[in-house]
């Protein structure tokens, strides 16, 4: 697989690789494994609600602005 970067990218991903005396195909097969991480948990997160909601398992509004308050006092 072969990505092209504008310019502008380039100069940063060479400048960041630079700085932490690494390669730049490490950094970016690290950007691209948290991506993935991130979207494949979101998605699961996703996957998982809709099968409570479609089990009838729902909180009710009152509910989640009372968790929230509790969480997050003012």
């Amino acid at each position: 697989m072969e990505v092209v970067f504008s310019p502008e990218m380039q100069t940063k991903l060479d400048r960041m690789a630079t700085e932490q005396g690494r390669p730049a195909e490490a950094l970016v097969k690290e950007a691209v494994e948290r991506v993935l991480d991130g979207e494949g948990w979101f998605f699961r997160q996703v996957e998982q609600g809709l099968a409570a909601a479609e089990r009838g398992e729902f909180i009710e509004h009152e509910d989640v602005a009372g968790l929230l308050e509790r969480r997050y006092p003012a």
